[in-house]
């Protein structure tokens, strides 16, 4: 078995279960192995009904008569009594139709679920039905829960990834071991010093702990190793950077002085300040690599359009990369416009992965003849087949979603560009100085004058229906609303959180029928997605239900209303991404925060945006507010996207990680040493693999 071996050589795996595996992005054993848990369950002692809380509990009940079955169109319906001596429950279960001889009256089970409490009356769907005996022999210990999808069960993972470790972890190795990427990473000394576990025993209790202990320190060691070899790559970049002269000398022109002038409106001083760094960098005689940290709505594609005016002014060409087509489109038509406006000398093209092949091979031609002096696109931009004339600078929108690999090829591709990266994510300066050290670093810390605050509010699923009513009067005035869910299709084990594909069934039928309700989620194919958020921009579709997809880069000014579901569910960082899409306009716009939890803690972290619209303020309170190593916090999707490393629930961690990387980098700038063998070895063989790209 080899860590590139496709997951169909797994024992018990097919094609249709294979498929499964795949739309889950888990292609490869090694996938299998780095495909974490999002939670354990521990099967507890049952507890009686009057002591169940929000946590999924277990209870000893016996049935108070049979259960009732019915069809509700294509649902197998079943409902009953349940008692545990001194209180009652309702239970229902949908389409299990072979628990019909087991539910008889008077029969004793035990029962696993959450308990819901409606005005005294207790509640529980589709709860796991165990006898003692198959209870006991999970009791004691703590048992994986891995994200599905339809049709692939929790159990289905753990088979798999059992497999996974007997081969490479618990087995002999003595054969492959070697041809994978499961050897010791840190050298000793960083073990020694950090108090860390080895790494074969923190692949096996991620996956089974022992107990909660061992899990955290499994975590610990996971998470330090991320942010070491990325940050040991960055600082590598980083003394390289800093020797690099460029051929790509500029001037300032008069152009960019005529913009501002022209430009209906006077930026802001902190946009003025990241100007004049951008200025310095790309008329200094050296390459330029700086990173503009700005909140949403700062204004900090203005900068990149001024950057690209100068640079096209000085006759050389530059490039914008967005991390998906939809917000690549938006620059493109912005700039295209901004051209005929104020009459510019851009020659703009668009270069994404959905184009037809004779559309790209005119592009490629048109960028390899200089006729095209700004190109936009996508990844797409630094594929092999594109050949630039003399590419000066090299724009990175929403630099998190891009891996140091990515930017140093499409740096590569200018031969020594100039690198600007532009980044809504609201990371505390501290952290972002320790993620992003090998770039300079402008912030843009005050939003443009006029801009009309969102108004938010946070409550709890009773207040749907007037939610629902709140977005048909908005609709009615001639504006939209986005709705976020957390999932985009029902999973095994989330049945309590909202999806997006049954939720816009549900909201078809609960708002008027001449509002038009659309779903979107990163499943669709590309020409889909397009169709779909083009039909939103133009204002033919009134609601558009979604996953986090629409999170980064979509300008819809007419959208005054984001209800996010399960909002609990999200990092903060992320939920003020997702409030930035509206606010956009001339409307007062409004965010309806829906937490589908009771629990006082994330009520509390919701409150945050409730009190503001910084998201700098926003960031600064969450770090406090979990504290370090908070092992179950919520994760920050999409603030550079690691595997199991959470840059702000992790704080400390990449604290110590960047500490042990300048020790080793100051002691052995090329890692020449014997001990650091193994290390020098994986970063030559994996570099730019520490960061998830496959959502761009």
């Amino acid at each position: 078995m080899k860590g590139s071996d496709d997951i169909i050589t797994l024992k018990g795996i097919g094609e249709k279960t294979a498929k499964l595996f795949y739309r889950m992005g888990i292609h490869t054993v090694q996938e299998m192995l780095f495909y974490y848990p999002r939670d354990y369950q521990a099967f507890k002692a049952p507890v009686k009904l009057a002591e169940a809380g929000e946590e999924t509990v277990t209870l000893e009940l016996f049935l108070t008569g049979d259960f009732k079955w019915k069809k509700i169109k294509n649902l197998s319906v079943g409902s009953g009594y349940a008692s545990d001596g001194s209180d009652r429950v309702s239970i229902t279960y949908f389409n299990t139709p072979y628990l019909k001889k087991r539910l008889s009256a008077g029969s004793s089970w035990l029962f696993r679920g959450k308990v819901r409490s409606d005005r005294g009356k207790y509640h529980m769907d589709q709860p796991k039905l165990y006898t003692w005996e198959e209870y006991e022999e999970l009791s004691g210990k703590l048992w994986p829960c891995y994200g599905l999808t339809q049709g692939l069960t929790n159990r289905m993972v753990i088979k798999a990834v059992e497999q996974v470790l007997a081969g490479f972890v618990y087995g002999d190795t003595s054969d492959s071991y070697s041809e994978n990427e499961f050897w010791e990473i840190l050298p000793e000394e960083v073990i020694r010093k950090y108090n860390l576990m080895s790494r074969k025993e923190a692949f096996g209790q991620i996956h089974f702990p022992r107990d909660r202990d061992t899990l955290r320190e499994a975590r610990r060691r996971l998470a330090f190793e991320e942010f070491f070899l990325f940050l040991i790559c960055v600082r590598r970049m980083k003394d390289y950077n800093e020797t690099l002269m460029t051929d790509y000398l500029m001037i300032e022109t008069a152009f960019c002085s005529r913009l501002l002038e022209a430009l209906p409106y006077r930026l802001t001083n902190a946009q003025l300040n990241a100007w004049k760094e951008i200025v310095q960098d790309l008329t200094s005689g050296r390459s330029m690599n700086r990173l503009i940290q700005g909140d949403v709505g700062s204004g900090k594609t203005i900068l990149a359009f001024l950057a690209l005016l100068l640079t096209v002014s000085n006759g050389f060409q530059g490039a914008l990369m967005a991390p998906t087509e939809i917000l690549a489109a938006q620059h493109f038509e912005a700039l295209s416009n901004m051209k005929v406006q104020y009459n510019l000398p851009f020659k703009p093209v668009l270069l994404t992965g959905s184009l037809q092949t004779a559309a790209r091979k005119e592009i490629y031609r048109e960028i390899e003849a200089g006729e095209a002096n700004v190109i936009i696109g996508t990844h797409a931009l630094i594929q092999e087949k594109v050949n630039y004339q003399n590419l000066a600078l090299v724009i990175t929108d929403e630099q998190h979603r891009f891996g140091v690999r990515q930017r140093e090829s499409f740096c590569e591709k200018g031969g020594g560009a100039h690198v600007l990266v532009m980044s809504a994510t609201p990371i505390p300066r501290t952290l972002a100085m320790i993620l992003y050290g090998d770039m300079h670093l402008s912030v843009i810390d005050e939003l443009p004058a006029g801009r009309i605050p969102v108004k938010n509010c946070v409550v709890g699923t009773s207040y749907r229906p007037k939610a629902y009513e709140f977005i048909a009067r908005e609709v009615r005035k001639g504006n939209q609303a986005y709705v976020i869910c957390p999932m985009v299709e029902a999973g095994e084990e989330e049945t309590a959180l909202e999806n997006v594909i049954d939720y816009g069934e549900k909201l078809r039928k609960e708002l008027p029928a001449d509002i038009h309700v659309e779903i979107l989620h990163g499943k669709m194919k590309a020409a889909e997605k397009k169709r779909i958020m083009e039909a939103f921009s133009s204002g033919n579709v009134h609601v558009l239900v979604s996953t986090t997809v629409i999170e980064v880069g979509i300008n819809v000014p007419a959208a005054t209303v984001m209800m996010i579901e399960n909002a609990e569910r999200f990092g903060l960082a992320q939920l003020h991404q997702l409030r930035g899409r509206i606010g956009r306009g001339n409307e007062q716009s409004y965010c309806i925060f829906i937490s589908g939890t009771d629990n006082e803690q994330s009520l509390e972290r919701l409150k945050i945006l409730n009190r503001s619209n910084d998201g700098f303020y926003i960031a600064r309170e969450d770090l406090k507010l979990r504290g370090p190593g908070d092992l179950f916090g919520i994760r920050q999707s999409g603030v550079m996207d690691f595997r199991i490393a959470d840059v702000y629930q992790d704080a400390e961690i990449l604290e110590k990680a960047s500490d042990a990387v300048n020790d080793i980098l100051a002691a052995d700038q090329a890692l020449n040493a014997e001990k650091y063998a193994g290390l020098k070895r994986y970063l030559n063989e994996n570099a730019g693999n520490f960061v998830d790209f496959r959502t761009i």
